[in-house]
């Protein structure tokens, strides 16, 4: 059943793939798009998640995530497809983009909250890091077939057609997830408190737990890093590095060949040198490989050397998400999976639509160059501030000893006990965390 699991989301992220080559020329040569609409387009598609994250984390852990799963697929499909529609009637402008990227993407985050949390329904415990290590290569590695086959398309059929194979990568997605067999929910909760309370409950149980809330604001500021380089990458590639949609399709599509090796050496690095080590150096290095955008300038050799900072960078998220993603898996119980994923989400989500909006403002005042040097930054320092976090002394997947009572929401001595343990582990070292 993860096998067929892994198929779906795979095929979706070819067509997600295909439409991140084909809607930056869409928007950028076809439609003329300046940088401050290229900026409002990625804003629009990110601000849903910043909305709706944290009521679809307690929405998803209060249904069953297979038919969420499918319909999601199948509204994402509709909408997609009103881009070649629109295209073909010749109507198409920046408005119609905006739409479609603010119901895509409000569609794709409950979707992705459903995706995520049905993951411990599919694989024994032990199994979850491997597991999740296998979607992220698989995944990575759909996301740079899916680069080259919308470089291909897109050279083809134009930027606006491409977006018909996003369309149906999306209902391949849908009948994936129609077959997959989950393992049985735990019982429904006899007494069902507010929406309100729930996200609330989901959000002090990442606030006061030792690991999760140094790894929540981690993802935090590197989505609010990201973010501001995201806004301005493919406009920046295709005007000042001067890559042309070919140069562009080849630098991502190499860079996306990074993710899967990363992902897949995650579970072998983890074991060797410890979780925490492997998430800061990976959050360093992803900062680190950005450097080379700032200084590219236009040719052949700038050219390779994106392309390889662009797969060393994405490697080194790979194996951090990774990671993140086993940590949050083990040590959460079943009924706050959701909520506990969707909050770290949405601190993503917040911070990348006001970086980008940040960005474009910084882009107006002082040069998109500027702006790009910002988001590197804030990259930095948030590899700073996991290093002095008490994730720098995790040497290994803290594991849940004892199951919790699903009433007890706060984190109970009985947790941090086992957690501490773990980060005591390397060596037997008894230094505390915090």
């Amino acid at each position: 059943m993860f096998a067929t699991y892994l198929t779906g989301e795979s095929a979706s992220l070819i067509g997600t793939s295909v439409h991140g080559v084909a809607l930056p020329v869409l928007a950028v040569l076809h439609l003329h798009a300046t940088p401050e609409q290229v900026a409002a387009l990625y804003v629009l598609g990110q601000i849903p998640a910043f909305l709706l994250a944290l009521p679809a984390g307690a929405f998803v852990d209060r249904h069953p995530k297979k038919p969420m799963m499918i319909a999601t697929d199948l509204a994402a499909a509709c909408l997609v497809a009103v881009i070649p529609v629109v295209a073909a009637a010749g109507t198409l402008s920046m408005p119609v983009l905006y739409t479609v990227a603010l119901l895509l993407g409000s569609v794709t985050v409950l979707h992705q909250a459903a995706a995520g949390a049905i993951v411990p329904q599919l694989v024994a415990p032990a199994l979850l890091h491997q597991a999740t290590s296998r979607l992220g290569a698989a995944l990575g590695a759909a996301g740079s077939a899916g680069t080259y086959l919308g470089t291909a398309v897109v050279a083809a059929t134009g930027a606006a057609k491409a977006f018909a194979l996003d369309a149906v990568s999306y209902l391949v997605s849908a009948w994936c997830a129609s077959r997959i067999t989950v393992a049985a929910a735990p019982p429904a909760r006899s007494v069902r408190t507010s929406l309100i309370t729930e996200v609330s409950q989901g959000v002090r149980y990442v606030a006061r737990d030792p690991l999760l809330r140094p790894l929540a604001l981690c993802l935090g500021g590197t989505g609010a890093g990201a973010g501001m380089v995201t806004a301005f990458y493919t406009w920046y590639l295709l005007t000042a590095v001067q890559t042309g949609p070919t140069g562009l399709g080849v630098i991502m599509g190499i860079s996306a060949a990074g993710y899967p090796a990363g992902a897949l050496a995650a579970p072998r690095i983890v074991g060797r040198f410890g979780p925490g080590t492997v998430l800061i150096v990976g959050v360093a290095l992803y900062a680190l490989m950005g450097v080379p955008l700032l200084v590219a300038g236009p040719g052949p050799l700038w050219l390779a050397v994106l392309a390889a900072a662009g797969a060393l960078q994405l490697a080194a998220a790979a194996c951090a998400s990774a990671t993140v993603r086993a940590v949050r898996q083990q040590v959460c119980p079943p009924h706050l999976q959701a909520r506990a994923q969707q909050t770290a989400t949405w601190l993503v989500a917040g911070s990348r639509p006001l970086a980008a909006l940040a960005a474009g403002a910084l882009a107006s005042a002082a040069g998109v160059w500027a702006a790009l040097l910002t988001g590197t930054l804030v990259l930095a320092v948030t590899a700073l501030a996991l290093w002095v976090s008490p994730v720098r002394n995790l040497a290994a997947m803290p594991v849940l000893t004892a199951p919790i009572p699903r009433a007890s929401l706060p984190v109970t001595v009985r947790r941090i006990g086992a957690r501490l343990s773990g980060l005591r582990h390397r060596s037997g070292s008894a230094e505390g965390t915090q």
